[in-house]
């Protein structure tokens, strides 16, 4: 199977792979990892994963590094988001040691879907937790499903990293302040998806959301959080309906390495002509620059890159987030999980 692969041309989605790992919360605990090599669940039709929506999921990566060794990065991370989102919503909480330990044997089992290093691919492991037990009025459930599984994938813009257009409208939010907006949760994703499909349609790569309350200030870009660079400061919005990306918060931390400050703080929309570059990040895209954003409702258009070109802030962060990933440079942070 993997020798069909052309790694190089890998798009952003599902391939099967040898097997998914799974854990149980009966009980009032959790049982043992199990080994699957089913892509299938089996679920009762009341469960409340389906009805009222108690899922959360993660999404993180396993990089082949320079040295051959296989890297996942920032797993503890995700697994304390998971825990956040667990909290949010009453499902379940599943332990750090659980989640690392899931994560761990799925790469293990599946290392030869490891791309290799130079390829610009990645093993995406996919982290998920549903509510698996019947409920019919709303109340959580009492039974549980953890799961990991992993598919080889390419970049998520099919642009990689270069400058893509994205649009604002204002007839769409993408979560409420105090909702689910800082939750990993399916649902946010769901209410993305009008929206998305109407960017798509006009080409643009995203939809970049403002605040559901007011719509005075930036929030997400979809997928992905926004951050803008001017003034040699790094600046991402602060909101409680944004999700809390761990690209961005490595990027933050990075954007201190390369000299610049940072500010995470409410970003009004008229501030966005003030940036000299803007871009979107996440696990999936880790960084995709932004060349304009056009305001559908008002006909303004906000331009950032006019050669089609990353600005070269954008550029350093990646290429430094990149090296730290494959290996090519120290793991100063403690980021990186290594797997034999």
């Amino acid at each position: 199977m993997t020798g069909e692969l052309d790694w190089a041309h890998l798009s952003f989605s599902y391939i099967k792979t040898d097997y998914n790992v799974r854990c149980y919360y009966r009980g009032g605990k959790w049982g043992e990892l199990e080994v699957s090599s089913s892509e299938h669940i089996s679920l009762h039709m009341a469960a409340t994963c389906l009805h009222y929506g108690q899922e959360a999921f993660e999404g993180l990566k396993a990089f082949r590094g320079k040295n051959g060794k296989i890297r996942i990065f920032r797993v503890e991370e995700n697994a304390r988001r998971m825990l956040a989102t667990s909290k949010g919503i009453l499902m379940a909480e599943v332990p750090e040691e659980l989640f690392v330990k899931a994560c761990i044997k799925a790469v293990e089992l599946n290392k030869r879907f490891v791309p290799p290093f130079g390829s610009g691919a990645s093993l995406y492991l996919r982290p998920l937790l549903i509510g698996s037990g019947p409920k019919v009025g709303v109340a959580p459930a009492d039974e549980y499903l953890f799961m990991v599984f992993v598919t080889p994938v390419g970049p998520y813009f099919k642009e990689g990293f270069k400058p893509t257009n994205m649009m604002i409208t204002r007839k769409y939010d993408r979560a409420a302040p105090n909702g689910t907006g800082p939750y990993k949760v399916g649902g946010n994703y769901a209410a993305s998806l009008a929206s998305g499909e109407i960017a798509h349609d006009k080409g643009y790569s995203a939809v970049l959301y403002l605040d559901s309350r007011e719509k005075k200030y930036i929030d997400e870009c979809g997928p992905a959080n926004f951050f803008g660079i001017k003034n040699g400061t790094y600046i991402t919005p602060e909101s409680k309906s944004i999700l809390p990306s761990i690209t961005n918060k490595s990027l933050l931390q990075l954007a201190e390495e390369i000299g610049l400050k940072t500010e995470r703080r409410p970003i009004p929309l008229e501030e966005l002509e003030t940036f000299e570059e803007v871009g979107a990040c996440g696990t999936a895209a880790v960084i995709s620059p932004v060349a304009q954003i056009d305001d559908l409702d008002t006909g303004k258009s906000y331009v950032f890159s006019k050669d089609g070109k990353p600005g070269s802030y954008s550029s350093m962060l990646y290429k430094k987030l990149q090296a730290i990933q494959y290996g090519e440079e120290e793991d100063k942070f403690g980021w990186i999980t290594e797997v034999d």
